[in-house]
């Protein structure tokens, strides 16, 4: 994929705000902007410094007035994309943004693809290809953990970790390629197998300990999924309206008004949850409040946390019944009207869980009691690290399979150290996790389809 030579244009803003930008990069941006620009200081763009602001008008082809402006000016190589470039700030009206784009392409621009802008970034050598991801997840991001995550990367700190690991196994490749050299020397030593091999199980546990962040970061991202289930009638519906602040599900005294999963998300401590109200549990003939507890169990393979309320000591058959779905499930016991109702010690054995992966609280969700200690037991379980701006975190799909494969790829090679392989052998399984990991930033020979799917997926102006 080459860098395109033509300039290109596009509404990088929402239309129906305040204000709207107008976004032109390309060798020709300034050029084509100033051709439709009518300068209040009548001085032309082509004479603005970099980095500068110029007020004035665009004008029509009959300098009838479209909109007054302010125009950025940002000069090659010291812009967004590598390019000379210009940012059009309009009124926010759809019809003033599309005029503006409309007289700039008569002039001479085209209409920039979804996420041509940051491609030319990154063809530019701007950023790599995590970080132009990286915009896309910033602009995606919904709250404070998901954009610290993404502004990470977009600093290049999940590159730098990539860079590293790429030096430890050029060196590793270069030792080995050095071993296979002078073969026939068998009195040169350039490094032993017990050397080589520590470097390898050195670079496997980072590049393993990434590749399990990858839940973490789709947790983030998605949303943690907590599960809310129970009888009928316990209060799982006044429970996800006291959570969610607003009256999101039905409460009624009739049992089984609960048919289908009903999710709503707030946000804990900067981090999203996404709560599932599900269909009671019990004994019945109703064949659709049936297929709403097929749906309830479902929610709970699917879910992160399981809250179970109760509102009496659960019998054995209800014990047994919820234990069979809580395998590598965190676990929160809701002991419900508490108002109405005292509670004995629950042993919690009978559900083969660790004593870390279960909370035990009483609560009113009608009268609001402990919904805030029971917020903090829910953050808690989710076992989210602490996330800063330089937190590294794996997001993306396409780098959680890159991770996985230059995992297998380095498990044969520990192995091959392991059992006296041939060094060429060796060197060709680590090749191959240099281009696993050379995949997540584009540094090697990347098909122009990877590229194009990547970034069609971003939005027009970007």
């Amino acid at each position: 994929m080459t860098l395109n030579d033509d300039t290109i244009c596009a509404v990088a803003t929402r239309p129906g705000g305040a204000l709207g930008i107008v976004r032109v990069s390309g060798p020709d941006a300034i050029r084509l902007t100033d051709s439709i620009f009518k300068s209040a200081s009548g001085h032309p763009l082509a004479s603005a410094a970099p980095y500068t602001l110029s007020f004035g008008q665009i004008v029509d082809a009959d300098q009838s007035t479209v909109d007054e402006v302010l125009i950025s000016v940002f000069r090659a190589p010291h812009s967004f994309t590598g390019q000379d470039s210009t940012e059009i700030s309009c009124h926010g009206s759809a019809y003033i943004l599309e005029q503006v784009c409309h007289l700039l392409i008569e002039a001479g621009c085209r209409q920039a693809e979804p996420g041509e802008f940051t491609q030319r970034a990154f063809l530019a050598g701007k950023m790599d290809l995590s970080q132009a991801e990286a915009v896309a997840d910033l602009i995606a991001s919904g709250n404070r953990a998901t954009h610290h995550i993404a502004m990470s990367q977009l600093k290049g700190h999940f590159s730098s970790e990539l860079s590293v690991l790429r030096e430890q196994l050029l060196q590793l490749t270069s030792l080995l390629e050095l071993e296979l050299d002078f073969a026939d020397h068998e009195e040169l030593e350039f490094a032993d197998r017990t050397e080589l091999l520590s470097l390898a199980r050195r670079a496997d546990d980072r590049i393993t300990e990434l590749a399990r962040s990858f839940k973490t970061g789709q947790a983030l991202k998605q949303g943690v999924p907590v599960a809310i289930v129970g009888k009928t009638n316990v209060g799982k519906s006044t429970l996800l309206n006291r959570l969610v602040k607003e009256d999101r599900a039905i409460v009624s005294d009739i049992h089984g008004t609960t048919r289908d999963t009903i999710e709503d998300s707030i946000q804990i401590n900067g981090v999203t949850f996404r709560f599932i109200d599900t269909a009671g549990i019990r004994q019945t003939a109703d064949e659709i409040e049936q297929i709403g507890i097929t749906r309830t169990f479902a929610a709970i393979d699917k879910a992160l946390i399981v809250i179970w309320m109760v509102d009496s000591k659960p019998t054995t058959d209800e014990i047994k019944e919820i234990a069979s779905h809580l395998e590598g499930k965190k676990l929160i016991l809701a002991l419900n009207k508490s108002d109405l109702n005292s509670y004995s010690a629950f042993d919690s054995s009978a559900l083969n869980l660790k004593a870390d992966d279960i909370r035990v609280i009483e609560i009113s969700a009608k009268f609001n009691k402990n919904i805030a200690e029971l917020e903090n037991f829910i953050y808690a379980l989710a076992d989210i690290p602490e996330i800063s701006a330089d937190t590294v975190i794996v997001t993306q799909t396409r780098h959680y399979e890159a991770l996985t494969s230059a995992h297998r790829n380095l498990e044969r090679v520990i192995n091959g150290l392991d059992s006296t392989l041939p060094g060429d052998l060796i060197a060709e399984d680590l090749r191959q996790v240099l281009q696993d990991l050379a995949q997540i930033t584009g540094s090697a020979i990347t098909p122009d389809e990877t590229l194009q799917n990547i970034f069609h997926h971003f939005c027009i102006g970007k």
